[in-house]
């Protein structure tokens, strides 16, 4: 799976419109192999974009689990240990303090 693009479900607060415009945006650049589409090929791009965005917010709402909501700061902690694991110990920026200094 594309790594930018996130989990969206069971999260307090829930995912925003915003969000899944996002992860669709993110889909359809993978999907298609354009990051951004030529003049020709814009109306489909943007129409896919909508089109799955709507979808992925109908599944969204249409989901259910007994789980505890996640919280998106300890998701984010837990994606920067996992980047820090994967990259080692490089100076990666986090995204709550700015950027990391030398």
């Amino acid at each position: 799976m594309c790594r930018n693009i996130k989990m969206l479900f069971n999260f307090d607060p829930p995912v925003t419109d915003e969000e899944i415009h996002a992860a669709s945006l993110q889909f359809v650049r993978k999907v298609s192999g354009f990051n951004k589409p030529s003049k020709a090929n814009e109306t489909a791009f943007l129409t896919a974009i909508e089109e799955i965005a709507a979808i992925s917010a109908r599944l969204l709402a249409s989901l259910e689990t007994n789980a505890p909501p996640r919280s998106r700061e300890e998701e984010a902690a837990k994606a920067r240990t996992r980047n820090l694991e994967r990259f080692g110990g490089s100076a990666l920026p986090d995204p709550a303090n700015g950027p990391a200094s030398a």
